[in-house]
C-alpha cells in the first residue's frame, strides 16, 4: 500500500469504480504541469465533494497524470490538502483585495462593498461552503497541515476586519471586528444550507446595523 492509502479506504470507492467514472465521461484536467493539473483537479473535487471523500486514485484518474507524478509533487495526501487550501487562500485574498481596491482609503465603503459581495458569493449555485471551515471540520487535529492553513486564514480575516473597524473610527474596534466575523461565518454556513432563499440575503443590512451602532454619535 502506498503512503496515501488505498482509494477504497479513503472514499469507499473501489479502483474499478473510479476508473469507471472516468470511462463514463469525466474529463481529465488539461494543460499545465502535472502539479498544476493535480491541484486543479483537487480544487474541483475536494471543494465539491469533500476532502475525505476523494482518494488519490480519483485525483490521478481525473487529472490524467501518472501516479508517480503525484508522488513527486506531493509527499502525502495531507501535503496535497495543504497545497489545495493554500491555493484557495490566495484566491480568497485576491477576491478581498479586489473589493477593497474599489474604494481606496474609504473603510466604510469597503465594508459595505465586502458584505454585499459576500451575500452574492454565498448565494451562488455552485457555492459549497467556506473551504477553510469545511477543512477544519474534516480535520480536527491542530497538527494537521490543512487545519493550520484554515486557522491562518481565519486569523488573517479577523485581523483585517479589525483594521477596517479601526479605520471607520469604531468605539470598540475589536468587538466590532468579532461581531462582523461571526456574521460572515454564519453567512458561510447558511449559504451552504439554505442557499439563495436563506438569511445571507439579509447580510448587508445586518452588517450595516452593527457598524452604525459602533460609530461615534
Amino acid at each position: 500500500m502506498s503512503m496515501y492509502g488505498s482509494h477504497a479506504e479513503e472514499s469507499g470507492m473501489s479502483r474499478s469504480a473510479a476508473d469507471g467514472r472516468r470511462r463514463d465521461g469525466a474529463k481529465p484536467a488539461e494543460g499545465g504541469t502535472a502539479r498544476e493539473r493535480i491541484l486543479e483537479t483537487a480544487h474541483e473535487l475536494f471543494y465539491r465533494e469533500g476532502i475525505r471523500a476523494i482518494g488519490v486514485d480519483t485525483i490521478v484518474a481525473r487529472s490524467g497524470v501518472a501516479k508517480m507524478s503525484l508522488y513527486r509533487s506531493f509527499a502525502s495526501k495531507d501535503e496535497l490538502v495543504a497545497a489545495f487550501l493554500e491555493a484557495r487562500n490566495e484566491r480568497y485574498w485576491a477576491w478581498w483585495d479586489g473589493i477593497m481596491a474599489r474604494h481606496p482609503g474609504n473603510p466604510r465603503a469597503q465594508l459595505t462593498a465586502l458584505f454585499a459581495a459576500l451575500a452574492k458569493r454565498v448565494a451562488s449555485p455552485d457555492y459549497r461552503g467556506c473551504p477553510f471551515l469545511n477543512a477544519a471540520t474534516e480535520f480536527p487535529s491542530p497538527d494537521h497541515p490543512g487545519r493550520r492553513v484554515a486557522l491562518a486564514n481565519k486569523r488573517e480575516l479577523r485581523r483585517r476586519l479589525r483594521g477596517l473597524a479601526e479605520g471607520i473610527g469604531a468605539r470598540q474596534p475589536a468587538l466590532l471586528a468579532d461581531q462582523l466575523l461571526l456574521l460572515m461565518e454564519g453567512a458561510y454556513s447558511m449559504g451552504n444550507t439554505l442557499g439563495q432563499e436563506g438569511p445571507p440575503q439579509a447580510l448587508p443590512a445586518a452588517a450595516a446595523a452593527l457598524i452604525e451602532a459602533q460609530l461615534p454619535g
